[in-house]
């Protein structure tokens, strides 16, 4: 189904005075909430689930095109429409970002400016000279990271000899030893098995001179040695993985490999486990669906296979078919989204057996995750459950969606309360399960923190590991809080130290999973109220005025993405809804509803708010990889405002928060 560009709008036409900071009436409020609640409710799927649209940089479009011409089957309609798709993010400077308002990013203008040329754009015409500038101002294809350099060597672009080696023998190595491919995050495993089988067969199609790379080496560099410089330490992690990378490319080149061949066929068939019925593609999520796509042609398979047409479609099926802008999705969010409008649409008042709220907890309880998949390797909890983030991925539930997923049911009055109740109580055992060693949760895996690993030579994609953060860690808390946990149990106490021992100098908290300290911030005092922390301590007040001092002249919150590289920009930026939204329930959290810039955030909310009951938000406030990868959820700017809105008024009448229809005995 096409969808409009959601990032393609126009801003609003008024913003709220920075004086305005009287109360919002009931009446604003009751109005605002009611044209919030039917603009989600008009997007509700018939069968009871949402799905946004995640909204991505060039970077996708491009590898697509790349792919099509390694593979050697072009689609000459569809590279006209990823074209299209990559000229309309060109800069004005030439080059490619990463996130709205970002500038010039090295992998993502070096991909364009190639997609552009395999589709036939001659380097001579002036948008094509403009990238070129660009790319060389920033230092041109060496100062590239691995992976998109890989891509580049799989045309010929860039020598095989001096990319790290990814040992398909990594498969083989058992759960005990120092690494094995457990010890790294579960998405960072499912881009690199297949790799390891690319990084062994190094399958190269040749592309005529015209078509070739050579402008985008800073002249005299093209044939050096780009060997990855070493640690000036000599003891270092780095070092030694270099000199380990060293000696495997010399045993590669006398070509003894006992294990080779056992641990290709073993990544094959751990690689068509994961592509097989159950998922919707290997992880799915992009690179590693792509990267399949080109191990599996690269092993044989054939177009007209199962495995590879099922592994196509699912690639396809993140396609949005847009003809005014194609563009390509990272994953899909339906899990995510229908648990947080859920959320939003039970606090802000529609009723517990409102059949749109019905309709989306059968949805999503028909979606709960029973297979034993990746996560069991470091975890022995012996139960399987929990959610995933797309449709259907089995192998890879989380523990943010299960949170979110349970925090929304206990909103909804059940069908089948017995069902329903055992459900619940199977989850949470295994959200709790995964709760790390130093009091944290994790999203994918326990315990994947060993940070040496972080200096792999192939590591430079900025998620090798699966850290416990501050979010995650909190929103777990608020869960327990709304169901009556025991908040005195030394599990609660370990995750509330964990969130003392990781609060920022000047009261903040990182967030790993939304842009960024506004997000960590937020989602810790609302967690730390949900459990009946004492807001008024110190530590805690910290956070408060961090948030406070956050705020623009405007009355609204936001922050960009360059805060996970510069600390100097942490809570600065252009103001969002979806950062509004999340700073005022943080300040919610720690009562006093009459401060000023509460009631200046609300305006602000309700001076911006579309008539169709929507918010504008053309910037990015989803992470993916910090430093790299960057996504907007279409939907925070449409439900993370209901539920802020909802937030104040519950908190105002003295609910705080809707009751439960699920409690811990």
């Amino acid at each position: 189904m096409a969808k409009s560009p959601a990032n393609v709008i126009a801003l609003p036409s008024a913003i709220p005075d920075a004086a305005s900071a009287y109360p919002a009436s009931n009446a604003e409020l009751s109005e605002a909430i009611t044209r919030a609640q039917q603009n989600l409710l008009r997007q509700q799927n018939p069968d009871g689930h949402w799905a946004g649209e995640l909204l991505v940089d060039s970077t996708l479009c491009s590898d697509y095109v790349l792919f099509m011409h390694w593979l050697g089957r072009v689609d000459e309609k569809l590279q006209e429409r990823c074209t299209r798709h990559i000229l309309r993010r060109q800069l004005p400077d030439g080059g490619w970002n990463i996130y709205y308002g970002g500038p010039s990013e090295i992998n993502a203008s070096v991909k364009a400016y190639f997609a552009l040329k395999l589709a036939g754009h001659s380097p001579d015409v002036p948008f094509m000279q403009e990238a070129r500038f660009n790319i060389m101002r920033l230092g041109g294809i060496p100062r590239m990271n691995t992976f998109s350099k890989l891509y580049l060597a799989l045309l010929g672009q860039f020598p095989w000899q001096y990319l790290p080696s990814i040992p398909v023998e990594m498969i083989l190595l058992p759960n005990w030893s120092p690494f094995n491919i457990h010890k790294m995050s579960s998405w960072s495993r499912a881009m690199l098995i297949p790799l390891a089988i690319i990084n062994h067969f190094k399958p190269t199609r040749g592309l005529p001179g015209l078509k070739q790379l050579h402008e985008l080496y800073p002249l005299g560099t093209e044939h050096k040695d780009f060997t990855l410089p070493r640690d000036p330490r000599f003891f270092a992690w780095r070092n030694f993985f270099l000199r380990a990378d060293h000696a495997l490319k010399l045993i590669s080149k006398l070509g003894w490999r006992p294990l080779r061949r056992r641990a290709l066929e073993e990544a094959e068939r751990w690689m068509l486990d994961r592509i097989a019925e159950g998922s919707d593609g290997l992880a799915t999520v992009f690179p590693a669906m792509l990267n399949a796509l080109i191990a599996l042609r690269t092993l044989g398979y054939s177009e007209t296979h199962p495995i590879y047409k099922k592994a196509a479609e699912d690639f396809a099926g993140l396609f949005v078919d847009d003809p005014n802008d194609f563009r390509i999705q990272p994953c899909l969010s339906p899990v995510w989204d229908t648990a947080i409008n859920v959320i939003a649409l039970g606090e802000s008042g529609l009723p517990a057996e409102h059949p749109a709220l019905q309709k989306a907890a059968d949805w999503l309880a028909k979606r709960e995750v029973r297979f034993r998949g990746d996560w069991t390797v470091n975890n022995p909890h012996p139960e399987a459950s929990g959610w995933a983030f797309e449709y259907n991925n089995i192998y890879y539930p989380d523990t943010d969606d299960t949170a979110m997923v349970l925090m929304a049911l206990r909103l909804v009055r059940p069908n089948d309360p017995a069902g329903v109740d055992a459900m619940f109580r199977r989850a949470l055992g295994w959200q709790m399960s995964f709760q790390c060693g130093d009091g944290g949760w994790a999203a994918f895996d326990k315990e994947v923190t060993k940070h040496w690993l972080e200096d792999m030579p192939f590591a430079d994609h900025n998620a090798i590991l699966d850290p416990t953060c501050s979010d995650l860690t909190a929103r777990t808390l608020e869960l327990l809080g709304y169901i009556g946990f025991n908040v005195n149990q030394r599990s609660v106490r370990r995750a509330v130290q964990y969130l003392i021992d990781t609060q920022e100098d000047d009261g903040s908290w990182y967030g790993r999973w939304g842009v960024n300290y506004v997000y960590g911030t937020w989602q810790v005092l609302r967690g730390l109220r949900a459990i009946g922390e004492d807001m008024r301590q110190d530590w805690i007040l910290r956070g408060r005025d961090w948030i406070e001092s956050c705020q623009n002249d405007d009355g609204g919150w936001g922050e960009s993405c360059a805060s996970y590289e510069n600390r100097a920009l942490k809570g600065k930026g252009e103001s969002t809804a979806s950062q509004t939204s999340w700073a005022l329930m943080g300040l919610c959290a720690c009562g006093d509803l009459d401060r000023p810039s509460l009631q200046r955030g609300l305006r602000f909310l309700l001076g911006t708010q579309q008539p169709d009951g929507s918010w504008i938000e053309p910037q990015i406030t989803g992470t993916g990889f910090p430093g790299v990868f960057y996504l907007k959820y279409d939907m925070y700017r449409q439900n993370f405002p209901l539920l802020a809105l909802a937030t104040y008024v519950n908190y105002r009448s003295g609910l705080g928060h809707s009751p439960s229809f699920y409690r811990c005995s």
